[in-house]
């Protein structure tokens, strides 16, 4: 017995996998093969309006909760955009959306998408801590102090808002200079 080698053994492989491909790209399935008898199994291929449910994919909040963790804000946002146009409803794609507009110093927009997630969920302690850190990275601190203390009170044990009222208390004992350079 004569031993095959296996570069030749992939060779028919391949061109056993082509011949496959191109012969089930013509391939009816209304055909039946004559040898086994079979008749073919038809099925109906348009159902009716009752029928047909939609459901959303997760594949865009999936991609933009990726990017936003990576640090590609710019990408994320796109993804939680799409993700809020396709579930208007889903306030974490809306907080989302809001926290990249934050990163991206898109203030306006992200106040915006903060007011969406208010009217859907109310204000969570998640959406005032996130709320609470935009207005930080404004510098408007008192507003941030306000959320981030209504978040604390309805979770006092919640590390990411103590960790942002920390961060809080830190940015005020920066040094305030006046315009005034006299």
């Amino acid at each position: 017995m004569r031993r095959v080698s296996s570069r030749y053994n992939v060779a028919i492989c391949c061109v056993g996998l082509a011949a496959a491909v191109a012969l089930g790209g013509c391939w009816d399935p209304t055909l039946r093969d004559v040898s086994e008898g079979v008749p073919p199994i038809i099925t109906d291929t348009v159902q009716g309006d009752a029928d047909v449910k939609y459901y959303p994919s997760d594949e865009p909040l999936r991609l933009a909760i990726e990017n936003f963790n990576r640090g590609s804000y710019g990408v994320a946002e796109r993804y939680f955009r799409d993700a809020v146009e396709k579930a208007p409803k889903d306030a974490s794609a809306w907080i989302g959306l809001a926290a990249s507009y934050d990163h991206l110093g898109r203030f306006d927009l992200a106040d915006n998408a903060y007011r969406a997630a208010v009217r859907l969920v109310g204000e969570t302690p998640a959406l005032l801590n996130n709320r609470g850190y935009s207005y930080m990275l404004r510098g408007n601190l008192v507003a941030a102090r306000r959320d981030l203390l209504k978040a604390y009170q309805r979770e006092p044990g919640n590390p990411i808002i103590i960790n942002n009222l920390k961060l809080l208390d830190g940015s005020a004992h920066f040094i305030e200079r006046s315009a005034d350079p006299r």
